[in-house]
């Protein structure tokens, strides 16, 4: 399917509309109300329970938005919707929950989280969500196992790989050399069936990038904005961007 005019006609309030010094937190029911006041369609993560619930939520750890630590994965869906955000009076939403409350009023773009064991169960859990929810979803992950497995379990929904053109950050470690190159140079782009692109602010002027947009025609989607400068080149090499921490 092509990428829908939705999927680049508003900015994309990063994990919806929050400001920390103002109580507003990150992926949280709050955030998405504040996004939707403003008109802006949203970013959100979701992932599993141990239980099997989705919930919107980023971190593989609770330590950082909650009292509670250890990781996410290793906490049930009971245990989870008990937690509520640090300093707010905000819970950890499912994705249920979070569709609720966005009622069709602005897109949604989805990046499922993965672990990268090759599990699609996530993928699947999503989607049985999304078959009764009628508003605009796109759905992505750094995971190409994860985005050939919409294909086929959500294939009316718009997909997309979210990428960099160099993996050399830490939290990537755990790749190997040849996950690394076979992620930035997409080598499973044909299985992967892409709507559109989502890659990384720094790296969206290198090749991979430009030739998805300039040559194939797919809209690329750049994160995570958060200065001039970079919406400034955004707006020369990329058709959509995901921002936090300004009002664009």
């Amino acid at each position: 399917m092509a990428a829908p005019h939705w999927l680049i006609a508003k900015p994309i309030a990063h994990r919806g509309l929050h400001d920390r010094a103002a109580g507003c937190i990150e992926n949280t029911l709050s955030a998405a109300r504040g996004a939707i006041e403003k008109g802006f369609a949203i970013e959100c993560d979701v992932q599993l329970s141990r239980d099997g619930e989705v919930f919107v939520f980023h971190d593989d750890h609770l330590d950082r938005l909650t009292t509670k630590s250890g990781a996410f994965k290793d906490h049930t869906a009971n245990e989870i919707a008990s937690l509520t955000v640090k300093d707010t009076t905000d819970r950890i939403p499912t994705l249920v929950e979070f569709l609720e409350t966005l009622s069709g009023r602005v897109p949604l773009i989805c990046e499922i989280k993965s672990r990268f064991d090759g599990s699609i169960e996530a993928v699947r859990s999503v989607a049985t969500i999304l078959k009764t929810y009628q508003g605009p979803v796109a759905l992505k992950s750094f995971d190409p196992v994860m985005v050939e497995a919409m294909v086929h379990c959500a294939p009316a929904r718009p997909r997309g790989f979210i990428g960099e053109s160099v993996y050399n950050d830490p939290e990537w470690d755990f790749l190997s050399a040849q996950q690394k190159q076979d992620f930035s140079s997409l080598a499973t782009f044909d299985a992967m069936k892409l709507d559109f692109l989502s890659w990384y602010i720094k790296d969206v002027d290198q090749a991979v990038p430009k030739l998805m947009r300039n040559e194939y025609g797919l809209p690329v989607m750049t994160w995570t904005v958060r200065t001039a400068d970079q919406s400034e080149k955004a707006r020369h090499y990329a058709d959509q961007i995901v921002f936090e921490g300004f009002i664009p």
